[in-house]
């Protein structure tokens, strides 16, 4: 006889208050290749129709669960286990080593974030995870040729990160590569953002404007290996609490490890297994905002069920912290009108970010 399917629900904190998500009670199951395809960005400097033929498959995977993996994305593998070595070192310091660049000296994130700072799921556990964080500083953005008249600009708040590469200089090449693997990140966010516009049948430079000096955060993470009594518990002890992202959206490296589990359309986890060569792309909530909720900002978490460590680098991009962004034209119709007022991106992620903290709101 079949068994009938048991649900649960999720409380995500959201502005206007606690939203619930079904969640069914089974064990996280292998996505289908629709649920989280490969796509294939080999192509994606070949021309306009390259392009295109790209976004098609981007704009299917964002309607449906919003996850996808990229291949042939461009960052070399080389950098990739460059900047995780030089996470490994980071994290295998002594606790009062890496509070040298703790994220209470910074005003903006920056640095060492300790393991259970954080709960970003106030109805589950405390993080089990540890991270270092680099913020946006336009004297890292190649692309930006007067940095110093926009770090000198009040309106702006630009990551501060000389205390950070003050506190890690005795990890050779740490400040360098770091910085170069942000770089990378940013280059190849930049073009998926444009990658995106088309997805929303967009003209592809319709975001440039907006992502000139953006908010880009790029993050090591660890998650420490679980004890026995932890392994054995599936209910306790999340890497990560179920969450949606705030920004617009989110590039994912993953080691071997698995426990990265997203919630698909059908209220089911799935088991977003790693796979070697790509990273994971994500859909943020700022930009389920800007298609007016065609595109899906799905809820995902991490456990790490394993003794052995996991590390993962994730980098975020919203776009420009003074722009005030609404509702893209080519999803609004009589049927279908806006669902979001406009609102500027920085203030739209300092609420969203301080609300993770339950800190105030500002109006």
């Amino acid at each position: 006889m079949a068994t009938m399917t048991q649900y649960t629900q999720v409380e995500l904190l959201t502005l206007h208050g606690p939203e619930f998500r079904r969640v069914s009670t089974a064990p996280p199951r292998p996505p289908t290749e629709d649920e989280i395809p490969i796509i294939d960005l080999g192509t994606i400097d070949c021309g306009f129709q390259a392009r295109k033929d790209i976004a098609s498959q981007v704009k299917a995977a964002a309607e449906n669960t919003g996850f996808f993996y990229i291949k042939n994305h461009g960052i070399p593998e080389e950098l990739l286990q460059r900047a995780l070595s030089k996470a490994q070192a980071f994290f295998a310091q002594t606790d009062e080593q890496k509070e040298l660049v703790s994220n209470k000296k910074s005003t903006h994130a920056d640095g060492f974030h300790g393991v259970g700072s954080t709960q970003v799921n106030k109805t589950e556990t405390r993080d089990r995870k540890e991270t270092f964080s680099l913020r946006y500083n336009p004297a890292n953005d190649p692309t930006i040729s007067n940095p110093e008249d926009l770090l000198a600009d009040s309106s702006y708040s630009y990551g501060n990160d000389e205390f950070l590469w003050e506190g890690t200089s005795h990890i050779p090449g740490f400040r360098e590569t770091t910085i170069e693997f942000w770089q990378q990140r940013l280059t190849l966010a930049r073009k998926m953002i444009r990658i995106f516009a088309l997805a929303l049948d967009m003209p592809e430079e319709c975001f440039d404007s907006v992502t000139t000096n953006p908010g880009a955060d790029g993050l090591y993470v660890h998650y420490p290996g679980a004890s026995e009594t932890v392994s054995a518990n599936t209910e306790t002890d999340v890497g990560i609490g179920s969450h949606t992202d705030i920004q617009c959206v989110t590039l994912l490296w993953q080691d071997m490890s698995g426990g990265l589990q997203v919630l698909s359309a059908t209220d089911e986890w799935l088991d977003a297994r790693p796979v070697p060569g790509t990273l994971v792309v994500n859909i943020g909530d700022f930009l389920q905002r800007l298609s007016n909720n065609r595109f899906k900002s799905t809820v995902h978490r991490v456990y790490n069920r394993q003794t052995t460590p996991r590390y993962s680098m994730p980098f975020f991009l919203g776009f420009n912290p003074d722009s005030v962004c609404e509702v893209v034209p080519s999803c609004i119709d009589e049927e279908h009108p806006a669902l979001y007022e406009p609102i500027s991106c920085g203030k739209w992620h300092r609420n969203r970010f301080a609300l993770s903290q339950g800190k105030p709101i500002t109006a």
